[in-house]
């Protein structure tokens, strides 16, 4: 655990007989992207809040920035930037006077307020609604100006938790993509998230929760690689032996089958150790090869074994 910005050593919470946590550990480094992803009641809002030190733990400890919550929870706030599902705006005010009282109550240089202001505005989209009351925009207006507002002090973190949940497509699009800027700037990012394609779009590790137990962690090529998830595999044959090909694979015992574009064949439910036994059984056959592609299995892909072993759901 040393070095990393957030560490979690089996952190316990409860709510009078609920357990949200029972005993969860991980880490996230500097400059890396974590999900911490699950269901509604996993226990991913509870480990945010510890982390911000709004909870006290029951057991375990949490350190950020080796730092002790409860201890020096506004030392870890004043380098932590926030956003939840719900944004929590003053709609009486426009979108440049909220970016100014939060500019100031994180006690910015004056000389800087406007500058920072300004260009926050133009990066996010909001340079033109600027001065609109906030309680005239759009959902997703509202989740770009809460991302602002949690970057006007230039925080070395930010806990994101939810951020698209109650957004449309369009706007959860803009949402991520800024969250991706943000990744490409290097900064360290805990996204708490139940979107399995929002989490491998921009994590670089997740760890999965369920009733307040870390399930596994990893990337999803490393969980699908330790769960025997099995992939897809394209390969790309002679157009005029795509009979025989598919008929070879078939005998191996998989399911193949010929796709529109000539010489195309996907297999399903490939196991990654079978690769080379499936090309030499084409090679075998007469059949040249000229391509294979396996696909690796998605998170979702990942998410799905993972509960059918545990036999939870």
């Amino acid at each position: 655990m040393d070095g990393a910005v957030i560490a979690v050593d089996r952190l316990e919470r409860r709510f009078g007989a609920t357990v949200a946590l029972a005993g969860i550990s991980f880490t996230v480094a500097a400059g890396e992207v974590v999900g911490l992803l699950g269901h509604n009641g996993a226990g991913k809002t509870t480990t945010i809040r510890l982390l911000l030190g709004l909870l006290a733990p029951h057991g375990g400890s949490v350190r950020v920035f080796g730092l002790e919550p409860m201890v020096d929870g506004e030392r870890i706030r004043a380098r932590t930037g926030v956003v939840g599902e719900a944004p929590g705006l003053d709609e009486r005010l426009t979108a440049r006077e909220l970016l100014w009282v939060f500019a100031e109550l994180y006690e910015l240089p004056s000389a800087l307020l406007e500058p920072r202001i300004a260009l926050l505005l133009e990066q996010f989209g909001l340079a033109e609604v600027a001065d609109r009351r906030i309680g005239t925009f759009s959902a997703g207006m509202r989740q770009r100006l809460a991302l602002a507002r949690c970057l006007l002090h230039d925080p070395e973190l930010l806990l994101l938790d939810e951020p698209t949940t109650a957004l449309d497509p369009v706007a959860a699009h803009q949402v991520r993509e800024l969250i991706a800027e943000r990744r490409r700037e290097g900064r360290t990012i805990l996204l708490a998230t139940h979107n399995l394609d929002e989490a491998e779009r921009l994590c670089d590790r997740v760890v999965i929760l369920e009733r307040g137990r870390v399930l596994v962690e990893g990337s999803p090529r490393e969980l699908a690689l330790a769960l025997g998830v099995p992939a897809q595999l394209a390969v790309e044959v002679e157009p005029l032996l795509v009979e025989r090909a598919v008929e070879a694979l078939r005998a191996r015992g998989v399911t193949a089958r010929p796709e529109a574009d000539p010489g195309r064949i996907t297999v399903e439910q490939v196991a990654r150790q079978r690769v080379p036994e499936l090309v030499a059984t084409l090679v075998e056959a007469g059949v040249p090869v000229y391509g294979v592609v396996l696909r690796t299995p998605s998170l979702e892909d990942v998410y799905l074994a993972l509960h059918q072993r545990t036999g939870r759901r």
